[in-house]
């Protein structure tokens, strides 16, 4: 049975701990305290207060804490690992490749699919895999988090930037049912000094598998690039991962795509 605290990362947990046990988190913590020390998954939160209101003090709390993330930390150190690659291969390497580990992915899911990736280019192909088990699967949740840009110069409103990406995305989609899609506004600040780009590579299937990689979704990345990634088959890892792009929802520092 998953306690409230599993999808928190061992970091994370220490970090409360230290909070606790230094007094910058008190008696009585609330959303809005632990969010100024760190994110972590709304669940761990509410166990955290439910338990300041039964009585714990927070050197008890502190203690948790620190048992969870030794916990957390051991599992962690149980990954069962697959090198991913794409390009040349070594004869004395063992690896898979890219473009046959993504769409096999994409072929087990049941529940949920998460996909992060810089930029996607022949969605038509390289993506078709997904929107196919979309369609085979009608209950199967999909979201792909990418990033979304301004060109040096280009002072469009916002609104007409999501737009054009919005009509370019529906339109090379191969597939009738569409994704979730989520951007990070930062991408779209008009001062480029305050510019971000998101660049993170992962795919995360059902919280059982979880995949991270350099390769983009293009047909360069998947088949032709010099990529590395590693397949990870453990559900602690794929919660951790796949609450981590939540956790950024959640709090409104990134957003869905208008329309998407």
């Amino acid at each position: 049975m998953l306690s409230p605290f599993d999808g928190a990362s061992a970091g994370t947990l220490r970090r409360l701990a230290d909070a606790f046990r230094s007094g910058q988190l008190g008696a009585n913590p609330s959303n809005f305290s632990i969010s100024k020390i760190t994110t972590c998954p709304e669940s761990a939160g509410r166990e955290l207060m439910r338990l300041a209101s039964e009585g714990l003090t927070p050197a008890h709390l502190a203690l948790l804490l620190d048992a969870y993330a030794d916990a957390a930390e051991v599992r962690a150190a149980h990954l069962n690992a697959e090198l991913v690659w794409s390009g040349p291969d070594a004869s004395a390497a063992q690896s898979r490749d890219t473009s046959v580990v993504v769409p096999e992915l994409f072929a087990v899911a049941q529940r949920d699919v998460l996909v992060s990736t810089f930029v996607v280019r022949q969605a038509e192909s390289v993506l078709r895999p997904l929107a196919t088990r979309m369609e085979a699967v009608p209950e199967l949740r999909a979201r792909i988090f990418l990033h979304v840009g301004r060109k040096e110069r280009d002072t469009s409103i916002e609104s007409e930037l999501l737009r054009e990406f919005a009509e370019d995305f529906r339109r090379s989609w191969p597939g009738a049912r569409h994704p979730e899609v989520y951007y990070d506004p930062r991408g779209l600040q008009a001062d480029s000094a305050e510019r971000a780009t998101w660049h993170a590579k992962c795919v995360v299937v059902d919280d059982e598998l979880a995949f991270v990689t350099s390769a983009n979704f293009t047909e360069w990345a998947q088949q032709r690039n010099v990529e590395a990634g590693v397949l990870i088959r453990n559900r602690e890892f794929a919660v951790q991962l796949r609450r981590q792009f939540e956790a950024l929802v959640q709090s409104k520092q990134v957003k869905r795509v208008p329309g998407l």
